[in-house]
């Protein structure tokens, strides 16, 4: 008998959505995994040290660890008007005003952080005093109490910084829509190659049915949702489901893919992650 996979995805209403069926045994065939619960910027971390066997990871640290993982071509998070936000207190007027102040983000290997990088160099010529890396929770308190003059967040925050006072400056997926007409990339699903393409593929064939359980059954999962998704309310849960969970969840396809390509194509041209090899994201 294979040994039981390891599994990290995060707490959030998108990744436990999604993973509910396969995480518990539910998808006919498929053995449930030993599930770990993971913030991405920890997920990433194991990833690079080749901890577990499948992972929910940040795109922006894909170009790192594509020598022992590779790419499924479904689970993850793409979508459209679901990019990250630079959030500040009121009275911000645009981008150039924040040359020279403080941003605090919630990881340098992130894909909104790649995202906000590729947006900065032309929206912000003058360039930031400095980057701080903080936890995700903690980025819009410290924007409002000014120990910060702006913060990149994503996920959640998108339906709850008015509670915090803040205004979006800018929105990071609607500069990269209107300049590539592409979905935005934000999280990836990656296993690792020494599973072998036969266990590689079972493991797509039960994501993407997990994906299609959690569509057909969105009730089925909502107690697993709601009992990880850190005190968000089920009005909120369901916007996060939403807007994260997308026909790319199901299947990257043509789009996906080269919207993956795109945005790691552009990030190597800024020396911002390593360049990518011919058929570093094809699957297997």
């Amino acid at each position: 008998m294979a040994e039981r996979l390891s599994i990290a995805y995060s707490p959030c209403p998108n990744d436990t959505f999604v993973f509910h069926a396969w995480a518990h045994g539910l998808v006919p065939g498929a053995d449930a995994p030993e599930v770990t619960f993971a913030d991405i910027d920890i997920t990433n971390g194991l990833a690079e040290r080749g901890e577990l066997d499948v992972l929910k990871i940040s795109y922006g640290a894909l170009p790192w660890v594509l020598d022992e993982y590779t790419l499924l071509p479904c689970g993850g998070a793409l979508g459209r008007g679901c990019g990250p936000l630079v959030l500040t207190l009121p009275g911000v007027a645009s981008p150039a005003d924040l040359a020279g102040k403080t941003v605090a983000v919630p990881s340098e290997r992130s894909t909104a952080y790649l995202l906000f990088r590729l947006w900065a160099a032309q929206a912000v010529p003058g360039g930031f005093g400095e980057i701080v890396v903080l936890p995700f929770h903690e980025i819009m308190p410290a924007v409002r109490d000014g120990r910060v003059d702006a913060g990149l967040v994503i996920h959640e925050a998108r339906f709850t910084y008015g509670k915090y006072g803040l205004h979006s400056l800018a929105d990071m997926g609607e500069a990269w829509e209107q300049e590539t007409g592409l979905p935005i990339p934000l999280g990836a699903i990656v296993a690792k190659r020494s599973l072998g393409a036969e266990r590689l593929r079972a493991i797509t064939d039960a994501v993407r049915a997990s994906v299609r359980q959690a569509w057909a059954s969105p009730e089925a999962s909502r107690a697993y949702v709601l009992e990880h998704a850190q005190e968000m309310d089920l009005d909120v849960a369901n916007q996060h489901i939403g807007l994260y969970v997308t026909e790319f969840t199901e299947d990257l396809g043509e789009e996906g893919y080269a919207a993956v390509r795109a945005l790691l194509t552009r990030a190597a041209a800024e020396g911002l992650v390593p360049p990518l090899d011919p058929g570093a994201l094809a699957f297997g």
